[in-house]
């Protein structure tokens, strides 16, 4: 699946390019006018469900939490650290390849094999 993604603040920009480059359709906190602005999660991942977008972010405690407090979203997929990006990227794209639609679905991704 090539999807539509709004990764936070604290995904990697390397790693957006590489997904970019992979066919995915990535909209970043600093695109959208929303970076350095201390935007609570919620909001985030309403923003994102709004303009149709999973959330990409390495914030997973949180974001799991916001997923067991709501399935209405557009998706949201959490990463371990990865300092390798064009792994990290590979990884978030394997994983949502057999994926059909994201919606309401919580992805995560881990840096192990």
């Amino acid at each position: 699946m090539r999807a539509r993604l709004y990764s936070n603040e604290n995904f990697p920009l390397p790693a957006v390019e590489a997904l970019r480059r992979l066919g995915h359709d990535v909209l970043t906190s600093h695109d959208a006018g929303k970076s350095n602005a201390g935007i609570p999660d919620d909001e985030v991942l309403r923003f994102a469900t709004a303009n149709g977008r999973a959330v990409l972010t390495h914030n997973r405690q949180d974001f799991i939490r916001l997923h067991r407090e709501t399935a209405d979203h557009a998706g949201i997929i959490v990463c371990t650290d990865n300092p390798d990006f064009l792994a990290l990227a590979m990884k978030v794209h394997a994983q949502l390849e057999p994926i059909s639609l994201l919606q309401g679905q919580l992805v995560r991704v881990n840096r192990g094999g």
